[in-house]
């Protein structure tokens, strides 16, 4: 089976880690499309370009929906943050058809179907999580270093909410979170988050 994937270093990396019943192609950009079976686009994208592909696309698109995004039906979104590549369980929205099944278990992923809404699922509550710290840091609770630690240890998480934002990037959190703002106030983002996000 044969992915091409169109993605960063770190991206890329953390996608094909240990997964050997793929022949991986990169891609480094949409001007030249390869066949493939399937294709992964974890970078900026222009859905146009693949208007002419029928073959599964999975599209890491965290914040816009299939239906703002005008996809058609074998197209799927992902959550292609970093960090989030490496699970083995990954929430995803659109159709599965038997081919696009096919894909996920040649990569040896669990997939949950969840609705078709910004955020998809895992992103929402790592987003919260890393939006409370923020306030907790404005409230001077804590610094960033000790916030991390806290979170580690009382709830065994692999890295603290400033550590996850890091890798995740934070102007991704920081967009997500003003989305969900816009119709729930609870997903409103720190005014420091904001800050730091668009430095």
């Amino acid at each position: 089976m044969k992915i091409a994937v169109l993605a960063d270093d770190e991206q890329w990396e953390e996608l094909i880690n240990g997964i050997q019943s793929v022949n991986w192609q990169r891609m480094f950009s949409l001007n030249d499309i390869p066949p493939a079976d399937a294709y992964i686009i974890l970078s900026e994208f222009d859905i146009a370009a693949f208007k002419n592909i029928s073959k599964p696309i999975l599209l890491n698109a965290v914040t816009p929906t299939l239906k703002e995004l005008n996809a058609s039906s074998n197209v799927i979104r992902i959550n292609g943050w970093k960090g989030f590549l490496l699970r083995k369980q990954w929430d995803i929205a659109g159709i599965i058809n038997e081919e696009a099944q096919e894909i996920f278990s040649a990569m040896q992923k669990q997939i949950f179907t969840v609705a078709d809404e910004p955020g998809l699922v895992a992103a929402k509550p790592i987003s919260m999580i890393i939006n409370e710290a923020y306030f907790a840091l404005e409230q001077s609770v804590s610094t960033k270093s000790e916030i991390d630690t806290a979170m580690k240890l009382g709830t065994n998480y692999p890295f603290g909410p400033f550590e996850w934002a890091g890798i995740i990037g934070l102007h991704n959190i920081y967009n997500l979170l003003h989305l969900l703002s816009l119709t729930d106030t609870r997903y409103t983002p720190s005014s420091l988050l904001k800050k730091e996000a668009a430095e």
